[in-house]
């Protein structure tokens, strides 16, 4: 399995990118380092990486009704990866749709 697992492109997301367009979120091995994300990004994607900040995020614990009862389990953990791109480069994740 590789490094960058996925970019993520939600509200929130976008909204950051908005904000400050050099910056995109990406979902990442939970293993990886910030070097190793650095170098994965610059070669998919043919850009210059300035900075890159990392979160580990837990698990949530869910638990629905249903007929036979409760049914508890819980989300997968997970990392994500901000990378903040040189001034004036921008990845198109919707290009080639």
């Amino acid at each position: 399995m590789g490094i960058i697992i996925k970019p993520i492109v939600t509200e929130k997301q976008t909204l950051i990118t908005e904000k400050k367009a050099n910056r995109v979120g990406f979902r990442v091995s939970p293993d990886a380092n910030k070097l190793e994300i650095k170098a994965a990004i610059e070669e998919l994607y043919g850009v210059t990486v300035v900075k890159v900040n990392t979160m580990n995020y837990d698990g949530k614990r869910k638990s629905r009704y249903t007929k036979s009862g409760v049914v508890s389990g819980k989300e997968a953990a997970f990392k994500k990866a901000i990378v903040t791109l040189k001034e004036g480069e921008t990845i198109d994740f919707f290009s080639n749709i």
